[in-house]
């Protein structure tokens, strides 16, 4: 069994034989609520990739010291969901599958038909709270990477960005029913490049989005044979990308 994962910004600089302290937090987590001791294994991850795989050697009020055996590195592929505001919860459901599958960075978008609605004091609650569910997600699935959640966009806003990303060469994919491009084939075998996945609400990206988007550069693709809800097309999408271009391969 995999050993669990918490998150230790020093990580990022340890080496074989390094003492590593978890405090806050983390260290609460560890103690109070799965009851860590000493000698068993933890991996103290950086939240940007770093791995330090390590035994306990301490455990005090509030913290805990471990010593690190190994360093790796997670070589996640980028992997960006843009994922619409959606009722009912599904769209935190659609990032913590993400996150899970492994994205790397996530974007909330307020789509012309998304229900939901951040405005206010909401938009920063919010935003915390997609980050909270977002590291809890990573520690469970046992990732060295935390994904990054950036600020809500509108869809003009988005337009921009996917101008932006794909003039940098990044493949920016829209999930549309009524596309015609599968989606496993927008992208090829052994392709690790940078990728964005556009995932609308409830009601659905509409005609003027998908042309503004299109116009920047994106690429509107079909996930397959059925409609997906907001909250499973996106995990679905990195599945599917993941199993075409090999990533999830094992030597």
């Amino acid at each position: 069994m995999s050993a669990p994962v918490f998150v230790c910004a020093e990580a990022a600089d340890a080496t074989a034989g390094s003492v590593l302290t978890l405090a806050g937090a983390e260290a609460r987590h560890a103690i109070t609520v799965q009851r860590r001791r000493v000698g068993e294994a933890v991996d103290l991850v950086d939240g940007a990739g770093t791995r330090a795989s390590a035994h306990i050697v301490s455990v005090h009020d509030g913290h805990l010291e471990a010593v690190v055996e190994r360093i790796s590195h997670d070589a996640d592929p980028q992997i960006t969901l843009v994922q619409a505001l959606a009722k009912g919860g599904r769209d935190e459901q659609a990032v913590e599958g993400a996150t899970e599958l492994g994205v790397t960075e996530v974007i909330p978008w307020a789509a012309e038909r998304s229900i939901v609605q951040w405005r206010g004091p909401k938009v920063d609650k919010a935003l915390a709270q997609w980050r909270a569910l977002v590291l809890a997600a990573a520690k469970q699935s046992r990732r060295a990477f935390v994904p990054h959640v950036n600020p809500l966009v509108t869809s003009a806003d988005l337009a921009r960005s996917i101008g932006e990303a794909t003039a940098a060469g990044v493949c920016v994919l829209v999930l549309h029913e009524s596309a015609t491009t599968p989606l496993t084939t927008a992208v090829t075998d052994g392709a690790t490049g940078p990728v964005w996945l556009i995932v609308g609400p409830e009601g659905g990206i509409t005609d003027g989005e998908v042309a503004a988007f299109t116009a920047a550069g994106a690429l509107s693709v079909r996930l397959g044979p059925h409609v997906l809800r907001a909250s499973s097309a996106g995990p679905a999408a990195i599945a599917a990308l993941a199993a075409v271009r090999g990533t999830w391969a094992t030597a």
